[in-house]
């Protein structure tokens, strides 16, 4: 296979996309300029060129050479005995530093399928993806298998915190996906790690799912409902899940779609039950107080503090959080007195201090 070097553009091997080549990781990920300008990793073997930059070598990952110039990514280290050798050691680009999170350190990883049309469940497509929730890089292999061999249906490595397009396929395809496995390894790239187990699981997948609405589920992962199976949850693997695949219809002509989704999307996770904050400082409620005297003023905030009730009421567990600031004490005692009153079910405690200090009641609906 051609080397890489810097401005050849490339396409991907086993996935849509390509780009053009504007550094290297190391000596076996390339740095790729997709067409939206986002610089994307990515193994070289997964490259093919389409266009070469020039016949210069320029970028390429060198073998063994003592020039040196400024524009080298590689610096020299000396060998075990051989001090007048030397050999390129590689750099990390400093630009691409994945974000880290307390959980992630456990890895959580699953396969999620889409439809390309949910209103169309008899005719549609869909997409297959390998989501991985952890700070880890995994390297993995995804599997079909074929009476007694399993078939690869694609592998790669996929970084922290990212969701990787697999495959789309049409129904004629269901009957080979009913047998799956997943098999990765965990690192980290320039840094220190825990070490992880080698994850290797096999998965049933119910085919007859595919023709159901409501096993398209909303999730943590994407916009759209989607069917998930996990591979690991927390650092502890799935066991194989033993569901029937059943019947599933058959001979429906393959149908070639444009992806509508990029290749590799970070994961943002959905904030299911947002904090409701409400100021009742007159103030923040009111440009002017003139002519009001403090009882009106605590019965504009009162009518306030009702009016937000009355409107969340319906949605169950929703936390409010009412700011009456410390003073007196005589708003947030008028709020505990209404809140036993007349909104007996709901539940109330002192919000947190280290945001609020003394000053604010936290409401959840109940």
């Amino acid at each position: 296979m051609r080397k890489l070097y810097i401005g050849d553009k490339v396409r991907f091997l086993n996935t849509v996309g390509g780009g053009t080549v504007k550094g290297f990781q190391n000596k076996q990920i390339v740095i790729v300029e997709d067409e939206h300008g986002f610089d994307v990793p990515v193994l070289i073997t997964e490259c093919v060129v389409v266009e070469s930059a020039s016949d210069e070598k320029m970028g390429m990952i060198p073998e063994e050479s003592d020039d040196k110039s400024e524009n080298e990514t590689y610096e020299p280290v000396s060998r075990v005995g051989k001090e007048s050798e030397s050999r390129p050691e590689a750099k990390v680009d400093s630009y691409y530093v994945p974000e880290e999170t307390v959980e992630g350190e456990s890895i959580t990883a699953c396969l999620a399928f889409l439809p390309m049309d949910i209103k169309s469940l008899s005719t549609t497509t869909y997409e297959a993806y390998f989501v991985n929730d952890s700070n880890y890089y995994l390297f993995f292999n995804y599997m079909s298998r074929e009476n007694n061999s399993w078939k690869s249906r694609f592998s790669g490595t996929v970084e922290p915190n990212t969701k990787i397009f697999l495959e789309e396929f049409d129904k004629s395809v269901l009957n080979d996906i009913e047998k799956v496995a997943i098999q990765y390894i965990a690192f980290k790239h320039e840094k220190t790690f825990k070490f992880k187990n080698p994850c290797s699981v096999e998965l049933r997948i119910d085919t007859v799912k595919f023709y159901k609405l409501h096993s398209f589920k909303e999730n943590d992962y994407f916009d759209d409902n989607a069917i998930v199976y996990y591979i690991m949850r927390d650092d502890v693997p799935e066991k194989e899940i033993l569901v029937s695949a059943g019947d599933v219809e058959r001979a429906l002509k393959e149908k070639q779609i444009e992806l509508k989704r990029p290749a590799r999307q970070r994961i943002e996770r959905k904030e299911r039950n947002p904090i409701i904050e409400v100021d009742l400082h007159i103030n923040e409620l009111l440009d002017s107080t003139a002519g009001m005297d403090n009882a009106a003023i605590l019965e504009y905030q009162l009518n306030k503090f009702h009016e937000t009730m009355r409107n969340s009421l319906k949605f169950k567990n929703r936390k409010i959080v009412f700011i009456h600031g410390k003073g007196d004490g005589v708003l947030k005692t008028s709020l505990i007195n209404e809140l036993k009153k007349k909104y007996p079910s709901c539940q109330y405690q002192d919000a947190s201090f280290q945001e609020y200090g003394y000053g604010a009641t936290m409401v959840i609906i109940k």
